[in-house]
């Protein structure tokens, strides 16, 4: 997508330990009021538009019916987050939403602006991101992958539906196992800001085998369902 069609002024969602990829497909249960109000807005143009960015720290706690209070300190944003367009969004009866977000190209911070109805904006600059309209024509080798996960999954005690990940286009099961594995938020934004898809496949491959190392060197890590 060209630079000229994304807009320069950027409703963001940050949310810590989550990351949207260019070519990825993110599923959301938009609760709090303020991201609420973000929603609405954006639906209301043509081309819905919003930036997935984690926070430096994690956010304090939700208040879903409340702003909040304007002369708070927000928590600091990662330099990098990522463009996505609401491709499906619906409405509960109560207000909330449930959208998907496709990542589109991933953006630098230039400056944050003062928040509108209670969410946060940025001025976002793509430029330095041009590789990621090409997403779609990388190769990515799926075999080493689906392996990597399964010896991930035995290690972390962690059940995957393999036969139906072994069904995704290449891209796909890169965007899916780099977006939901349990990393912490730095390895997460590791795998954000690789150069290219063919970086990413590599360091996807590097974190996933040094968790397994970590299950079996040190100590064990809660189950996750």
């Amino acid at each position: 997508m060209a630079t000229s069609e994304l807009p320069e002024i950027l409703p963001i969602f940050p949310l810590n330990g989550v990351v949207l990829l260019p070519g990825g497909r993110l599923p959301l249960h938009v609760f709090e009021l303020r991201y609420r109000n973000m929603v609405d807005d954006v639906m209301a143009d043509d081309e819905p538009y919003v930036g997935i960015i984690q926070p430096l720290e994690p956010t304090g706690e939700v208040l879903a019916e409340e702003l909040p209070d304007p002369s708070a300190a927000e928590p600091s944003l990662y330099a990098v987050g990522c463009a996505g367009m609401i491709e499906r969004c619906d409405t509960l009866p109560d207000g909330r939403h449930l959208i998907l977000l496709q990542g589109l190209r991933r953006f630098r911070v230039r400056r944050e602006l003062p928040p509108h109805r209670g969410y946060r904006r940025v001025e976002a600059d793509y430029g330095d991101f041009a590789v990621d309209d090409r997403v779609g024509e990388a190769e990515v080798p799926a075999d080493r992958l689906m392996q990597a996960l399964a010896d991930f999954g035995q290690g972390h005690r962690i059940q995957f539906e393999l036969d139906k990940l072994g069904q995704l286009p290449g891209l796909a099961l890169l965007n899916s196992v780099a977006m939901v594995l349990p990393f912490p938020p730095e390895e997460k934004q590791a795998l954000l800001e690789a150069p290219d898809v063919s970086e990413r496949y590599e360091t996807l491959l590097t974190l996933m085998n040094m968790g397994i190392e970590l299950r079996q060197d040190g100590p064990s890590s809660p189950s996750l369902n």
